[in-house]
This record gives structure tokens, C-alpha cells and sequence, in this order.
């Protein structure tokens, strides 16, 4: 039998496990969502024990909080933000829209915690989840403050990072390559030629824009809805309070963050959260668009393209013996569709702010974290296992090059599209080679083919 204790809320007594640091309106929430079995992402609880804790440093720098009482706080606050306390926020992710029991977990257990540090009962309320973890702020700015915060930490400490790393990897393929003069394609029909580094290079920089475009969702995210307390007026708050808790807010992590412009757009929209999600999206779709590209370069082995060879790391088929499949790109295409699906969920969440709240952010919150943590660890799954082992098959290459109709490109200026057009036709019907129908046709000499056709020339401007 699990021991309690008693609490009491404004509905009245609520029994609550002695050994949790929760409260009265968190076990209620624990007991009346018992939806997903989803609870929010360390990088979420760490944002709401950042807030609080800067709050309480805020208030008692305003005279709101005895010093003894900022001081329990913060020591509380910081077991959140260390990750020590994890385990004590249980609630569901799909709860009350306004993320209320989510804000009320925080201050409970931050309660409870400087409670027990000044040598007091839990659930005494010597300190209050309330009257002081929650002094001067509602859930309505509070939880869109920890909104921004844990997406901006997450995205700089861990899909940047991460993208960076498959950017890396790319780059030295693209060097490594560079002298690889290969078939190009368009519409998956054989065109001019490229070299194999060129298309590294491309990679490599759809990941290097992704990167930029991360960066350019910073400003929005580092304005803070704290301040606007119920519906964006700031009742009950001092009118310093927002400035001076996101200076602490900005300390604590070595992010510069301001107080936002308007605080009922802040709270009643989230298309901060949107745009920063609409960059990730948008990475989605250039990752997907790379892992795609390399699986069908290292289709095959003899029946496929062929162009590549992929890194051997696990068997492919338990009933197919020797098979190896490209399972670092499929896993990578399976992140892309999820962070789209997440995007189309944060689209429509972004869009049901009624009148002075939006309330769908635990969802948005949510899917953006997520979105965040699966593209960091694919990228450098990817990165690691997939891209830094990939080796082009010089032969195959060059038996394509060798058979690409698409030569005959370089010979336009000299004979004319049409001309050009037949030599091309001729020799696909007829089954012989662009150099046997171009000598056939008498429109050029050899020697002047010889120079004109040389693939190593058609990779750039002349």
C-alpha cells in the first residue's frame, strides 16, 4: 500500500504519495489526464526551473520575497534545472491547454523542495506554490515564457551542433569527389554531366542554409511573453518585473533575452513557435531530399545505379543472405515525415488562439521539442554511420558517363539543337554510340568531336 499525505487545494483535500514533491493541483492533474503517457522533455522542465527561479531573484530584488525565501527557491529551482528532480513531473502532455497543471507541478514541487530545505514540512506551504514560486506571473505567460526558452536552449544545444557535424561530413565528401566526373540527373532521366563532389556541394549547402535559417528564428524566440501575467495586462505584476526576471532568465542561459514587444500576441498567438518550426521543416525537407538522393546512388549493387557504396553495418534481410539495405537513410526520411507531421500539428495549434489565449501549448511545446531531439540524432546518426563511410564506385560511374546519350548536349552550339536532337535518337534506336552516329551524320570530324564530346570539359561554364 502506497503511503499519503494530505493536501488541500481550493476544491478541497487531495490525497498525494508522501514520497513526491507534488502537490494538490498536480495529482489531480495526474489523475484526470491519464490520456498519452507522455510526459514533457527535460529540456521543457529545465526551462520552467530556470523562470522560477529567475521570478524569485526578480521579486526579492523587488522587495516581493524575504531574502530567506528567494534563497529556499532558488536552491529548489536548481535541483529542476540540474535534471535532479525530473521524475517529479508527471502530468500529461495532452492536459489543459493553457499548460496550467504544468505551471502548478513547478511551483508545488519547487514548493515543497525550499519547504524541506528550510527544515519544514512538506506541504506545510511555509512556502507557497503561489503566493510565492508563482509570484507576479499566471500559467498564460509563464508557460509560453518556458515555451521560448526551451526551444531556443534546445535548437543551439542540440540541432545546430548536430547539423554542423552532417555539414562537416559533407563538406569533405564533396572535396574528396571533386575530381569525379559522373552522369548528371534531372526528371530521373540521364543529363550533362557533373562530378559526384558537385553534388556533395549542393548537400552540403542545403544544410549550411538550414543552419542560417535556425539562426535567423533566434530574435523571435528570445522575446519573452513573462510579464503579461492572465491576459497580457500584467495585473497583479510590477511593472520591472519582466525586465529584470529576463535578465536573470538571460544568465542563467547565456542567451540574451528580452521582455516581448506585446504581450497579448505573445500569449494569444505562438507564431514565434511556428516560425521556428517552419525552419526545422524546411531542414526536414533538405534532409530528406539528401538521404533519397543517396539511396538510389547506392541502389544496386548490380541492379540499381550503383554510383555509391554504402557503409556495411548491419545485415539487411532475415530471409535474403548478403543483403544490405540503407537503413541510415530510411531512418533519416522516417525523422523528416515525423517533423513535418509535427509542423502540420503546430500550423493548426498556432492557429486556435481565441481572443487572449492560445490553448494548444503543451502541444506545440511538445511536437517542437520532439521534432528538435529527432532531427539532432538522426543528423549525426547519419552524419556518422551513412555519409563519413560513403565511397563512389569510379568504374560504374564511369561506364554510365561512357553511355550517356546526354554528351551530345556539348555539340549544340556546333550542329544545332536538332541535329544534335537526331544524332541522340539514332543512337538510342540503333543501339551504337553518340561517336559512331555523329561521324555518321557528317556534321563534324573526329578530331573535332574527340575535343568537343570530353565530359571533364561540360562540369562548368565555356
Amino acid at each position: 500500500m502506497t503511503d499519503y499525505r494530505v493536501e488541500k487545494d481550493s476544491l478541497g483535500e487531495v490525497k498525494v504519495p508522501k514520497d513526491v514533491y507534488w502537490g494538490a493541483q498536480t495529482q489531480r492533474a495526474i489523475e484526470n489526464f491519464p490520456i498519452s503517457g507522455e510526459v514533457f522533455e527535460s529540456g521543457f522542465i529545465r526551462a520552467l526551473g530556470v523562470i522560477k527561479k529567475s521570478a524569485a531573484k526578480a521579486n526579492g530584488e523587488l522587495g516581493f520575497l524575504e531574502q530567506k525565501v528567494v534563497e529556499a527557491i532558488v536552491l529548489a529551482a536548481d535541483e529542476v534545472i540540474s535534471g535532479e528532480l525530473v521524475d517529479q513531473f508527471q502530468v500529461d502532455v495532452f492536459q489543459t491547454g493553457s499548460g496550467t497543471s504544468s505551471n502548478m507541478n513547478a511551483n508545488e514541487v519547487i514548493a515543497n523542495r525550499a519547504c524541506e530545505i528550510m527544515g519544514e514540512d512538506i506541504g506545510s506551504k511555509v512556502i507557497h506554490p503561489n503566493d510565492h514560486v508563482n509570484f507576479g506571473q499566471s500559467s498564460n505567460d509563464i508557460i509560453p515564457t518556458a515555451m521560448h526558452v526551451s526551444a531556443l536552449e534546445s535548437i543551439d544545444k542540440e540541432v545546430v551542433p548536430a547539423l554542423e557535424i552532417l555539414k562537416s561530413a559533407l563538406e569533405k565528401k564533396e572535396k574528396e569527389f571533386s575530381g569525379v566526373v559522373k552522369t548528371g540527373r534531372t526528371h530521373l532521366q540521364d543529363a550533362t554531366p557533373i562530378t559526384l563532389g558537385q553534388e556533395f556541394g549542393g548537400y552540403k549547402t542545403q544544410i549550411e542554409k538550414g543552419i542560417k535559417r535556425l539562426e535567423n528564428v533566434r530574435s523571435s524566440l528570445a522575446e519573452l511573453p513573462i510579464g503579461g501575467t492572465a491576459v497580457g495586462t500584467g495585473l497583479n505584476m510590477h511593472p520591472e518585473f519582466p525586465k529584470i526576471a529576463s535578465k536573470y532568465i538571460s544568465e542563467e542561459t547565456g542567451i540574451s533575452f528580452r521582455e516581448a514587444i506585446d504581450h497579448f500576441e505573445a500569449q494569444a498567438a505562438h507564431d514565434a513557435m511556428s516560425e521556428a518550426h517552419a525552419a526545422l521543416r524546411v531542414v526536414a525537407g533538405s534532409m530528406n531530399k539528401i538521404a533519397n538522393d543517396l539511396r538510389l546512388l547506392a541502389s544496386g549493387p548490380r541492379n540499381g545505379l550503383g554510383e555509391i557504396k554504402q557503409p556495411e553495418n548491419q545485415p539487411g534481410s532475415s530471409i535474403m543472405p548478403g543483403k544490405v539495405n540503407p537503413t541510415q537513410c530510411e531512418a533519416v526520411t522516417m525523422v523528416c515525415v515525423k517533423v513535418i507531421g509535427n509542423h502540420n500539428g503546430i500550423t493548426m495549434a498556432g492557429s486556435h488562439g481565441h481572443f487572449e489565449l492560445n490553448v494548444f501549448k503543451p502541444l506545440i511545446i511538445h511536437n517542437i521539442l520532439q521534432s528538435i531531439h529527432i532531427m539532432a540524432d538522426s543528423a549525426k546518426s547519419f552524419a556518422n554511420y551513412c555519409v563519413k563511410g560513403l565511397k563512389a564506385d569510379k568504374k560504374r560511374i564511369k561506364t554510365l558517363l561512357d553511355n550517356s546519350l546526354m554528351l551530345v548536349t556539348a555539340l549544340t552550339p556546333h550542329i544545332g539543337y536538332d541535329n544534335a536532337a537526331r544524332i541522340a535518337k539514332n543512337a538510342l534506336k540503333n543501339n551504337t554510340t553518340l561517336k559512331y552516329e555523329a561521324l555518321k551524320s557528317k556534321l563534324i570530324k573526329e578530331k573535332d568531336y574527340d575535343k568537343i564530346v570530353d565530359p571533364k570539359k561540360m562540369i562548368y561554364p565555356e
